[in-house]
Parts: C-alpha cells; structure tokens; sequence
C-alpha cells in the first residue's frame, strides 16, 4: 500500500483556510466540457442473463436525463460542470460482460478498456474519479472542496440506484490503488503517460456485489490492481497546449495527496423506504424561488435523521428553521435559539436567497488543523449524506437543493465554542410544497453559488 506523498509543513491547512476565506476567485474565460475521450460510445450496458443490472443502475444515477439540455442534475454539481467520471470493472454475474469500461453519461454506454482479470469477484465496482479544470476555471482556490462533495455526491446516487442489493460504499480507498485497479496511471505517471489528457483524480469506490457469489471477496480492488494500465483515451483538443495554471496545478496536487489512504473501508448502503426507482428518476435541485415554504416539521425530522445515519462516520448534522419557534436543531437537542439563516446566507458566499429558505440542512466538522483523511472523509461523507437526504427529501415531496460554498462558515466559534474547531462544509435547502393559505417570503436577490 503506498504512502501519502510529502507535502511543506502547512501547506494543506493553508489551502483549505485559503478555500474558507471570503478571497473572490479570479475571473477566467469559460472552459466548455471536452468531450468523452474514450473514442465513440461502447455497448449499452443492458445485457442478458440474471445478475447485477448495471443498466438500471446507471440509468437512475449518472446518466444524463432526456430533455434536460445535457445537465447531469442528479448529480450535485448545479453549474452543470459535470467533473465526476465513472470506472466499471466488472466481473462475472453482472449485465456486461466481464472487463474494465468507462462509462458515457451522455449516451448511457460503456467503453470497454481492457479484459477483467481470471479471479475478478463477482460483481461489479465502480471507481469514482473528478476532472478538476472546468470547477477550477469557475471556483479558483475554492475549487477542491467542491470536487470531493461532488463525489460523494455521485456515490450516493450509484448507491441509491443499486440498493436494495448488496452494496458496499468506500470513501478511504488508497488513490493509487483505485487508479491501478480502474487501469489509469499513478500520479507519477499522469504526465508522461496521458499527455494531451485531462488527468482523472480518483477518489471512491462503489462495490455492487453479486448475490450469485458463494463467498464475496473481502478485498474488491486486488485482483483488479494486478493488471496492467487499460487502453487508453484520446487526445482531447486544449487539454495539453498549456501547462495547468497555479491553481488547476495546485487543486490537482491536493486531490492527490488527501486520497493517499490505508486499506479501504467498505460500509453498507441502504435506501431510505420512501425512496423509489421514481424518485431517483425524477429528483432535480428546486429552482431559487421554490425554496421558500417551511417544510412540515416531522418530514423536516425524518429528512435530518436520515442526513445524520447516512453516513455515521461523517460530519455532524443540524437544522435552522425560522418561524415561530427559530433555532438551530439536531436530532437529540436545540444548538441556538433565533434565526440562523440570515448568517447561514452570508457565510454561503452571500447567496442571500438561504435566508428565506424553508429550512436548512448544515452538515459540521472538519477542523481547520485536520489531517488529510479527516478533510476528504468529511466533504465526501457530507456530499455522500446530501444525496442521500435529497432523494428522502424528494420522496417526501419536499423541495431541496444543495449548497456547496461555505466561507468563514466557523459555526462552532459561532455557538461559543473554540474558534476554528467546528465548520459547516457543506448544506442542503429543504422546503415543503407551496400553501396558497401561506403566502411565502419573497427571495432576496443575490447571485447563486453553485453547487
């Protein structure tokens, strides 16, 4: 197992404090999406015989929704900027043949890249990598955090999709690791290997295991790790004329470092019971001015609790709501009393429409001195628990929508408690549908941040 590259005394607190400031990023030109580099759209990934469908799977997950301009809104990422990729590696008792492919959101189909090795488990994993240049071209310095919600983000969705089955969840698993094992180069290799490339950061693992197995591995990833490099993508016009700028360079740099881990940690995923193949088919983040309606207290409670047992190991969960009785709220005990949002609205990169929002989810933790498996643990379990509570919210139906930028967001120091030990990394808006007996307040303008 490899070993977490060095890095300067500080430099990791320093960006993460850097990515917490109220600094503005730089304005840059927009970066379209490149397109998928793995030549044309392999084969659908329905196919016969009993197993796991990975059809259904992908389809009420990553894929693209029909109509929707190519915005891949199941996922978090509210700009549209599409930075998380999806490995398959697929070994026997699955709808694919056994092998390594990448799989095409926008066309629903999988490219093959490679043979599966003899002893493949049965099942399928898929490793979970970020492209980083679109979100850094659009969030500067604030880029990588946004990067590690996003996927958890599409680890919950594949999760969802796949339960009730067999499905195991690691948000640890050594980044060198998952690159051998989806066949892409090592860090070290990325520039020699891939040149004209935009590299892929991988960062999570979704195992779905196959109810054929007699005796599921324990260890998904080895037999996989043995093979060679897989074939490898297309030269993407842009990608290589240019080194990467400071911060593309530095964001890469980061992602690489916080996914040095140990042996991965494979938890079970579960489905919350109002959540159907619908729900996760038609689940979208609400517009703006559909935010503003208290939702009901009780489906409030359950949507937080759910929230708080998605991911255990996590970051903690809370509550603001406004009305007669504002306050903070977890699920045992009240934090504060008053209306948090107004300050919940100015620490979320002044996106003021949050202070009129129905309620508001915050997941906290993360101090600003945490090691690096304790900052990519907390924003992938935070975008692991938002996708995870927004179907449960869909399925209740309440209007919800994520909210990833968090600046100066110290709500410990906030509450009393020691400055710099306590931060909100992440949010999810929740509101109940519209009562024409209730006249809602009206949003306050403000520029959205996304996701």
């Amino acid at each position: 197992m490899t070993h977490a590259p060095t890095a300067a005394p500080g430099l990791l607190s320093r960006a993460l404090a850097d990515a917490r400031s109220p600094r503005v990023p730089r304005t840059v030109p927009y970066l379209p999406e490149r397109a998928f580099p793995w030549g044309e759209p392999g084969p659908h990934p329905a196919g016969a015989g009993a197993g796991v469908d990975l059809d259904r799977v992908l389809r009420l997950s990553l894929a693209a929704p029909r109509n929707a301009g190519g915005r891949l809104r199941p996922v978090a990422s509210a700009g549209a900027l599409h930075p998380v990729r999806a490995h398959l590696l697929v070994g026997p008792g699955c709808s694919l043949p056994p092998g390594r492919y990448a799989y095409d959101p926008r066309a629903h189909r999988c490219h093959p890249r490679g043979r599966a090795p003899a002893d493949a488990p049965p099942g399928a994993v898929v490793v979970l990598t970020v492209t980083a240049a679109r979100t850094v071209a659009h969030y500067g310095h604030r880029a990588w955090p946004l990067l590690l919600l996003d996927a958890g983000h599409a680890a919950a969705a594949l999760a969802l999709a796949a339960a009730p089955g067999d499905v195991r969840v690691s948000l640890d698993a050594d980044g060198e690791e998952l690159a051998a094992a989806a066949g892409l180069p090592r860090a070290a290799e990325r520039r020699t290997r891939w040149t004209g490339v935009e590299p892929e950061l991988p960062l999570a693992a979704i195992w779905l295991r196959s109810a054929d197995a007699l005796a599921p591995s324990t260890a998904p990833l080895t037999a996989w790790a043995a093979l060679p490099c897989a074939a490898d993508p297309l030269p993407q016009p842009g990608a290589g004329d240019n080194a990467p700028t400071c911060e593309l360079a530095s964001a890469r740099s980061l992602l690489t470092y916080l996914a040095a881990g140990t042996d991965p940690t494979w938890r079970p995923a579960a489905r919350p019971a109002p959540v159907t193949d619908e729900t996760l088919r038609t689940r979208r983040s609400a517009a703006l001015s559909d935010l503003a309606h208290p939702p009901a207290p009780d489906l409030l409670a359950r949507v937080l609790a759910t929230a708080v047992g998605a991911r255990p190991d996590g970051p903690a969960w809370a509550a603001a709501v406004g009305g007669d009785a504002p306050g903070l709220l977890t699920t045992a005990a009240r934090l504060a009393s008053g209306d948090a949002r107004p300050t919940l609205a100015h620490w979320a990169a002044g996106q003021q429409w949050v202070g009129t929002a129905g309620a508001v989810l915050v997941a906290h933790g993360c101090p600003a001195e945490a090691p690096p498996s304790l900052i990519r643990s907390s924003h992938l379990a935070a975008g692991y628990a938002a996708g995870v509570a927004q179907a449960h919210a869909t399925a209740l139906g309440l209007r919800s929508r994520p909210i990833g930028s968090w600046l100066q967001a110290d709500l410990g120091a906030a509450l009393g408690d020691a400055p710099g030990q306590d931060w909100i990394v992440h949010g999810l808006a929740l509101a109940g549908p519209a009562d024409p007996s209730v006249p809602a307040p009206p949003p306050l303008p403000g520029k959205e941040e996304r996701p």
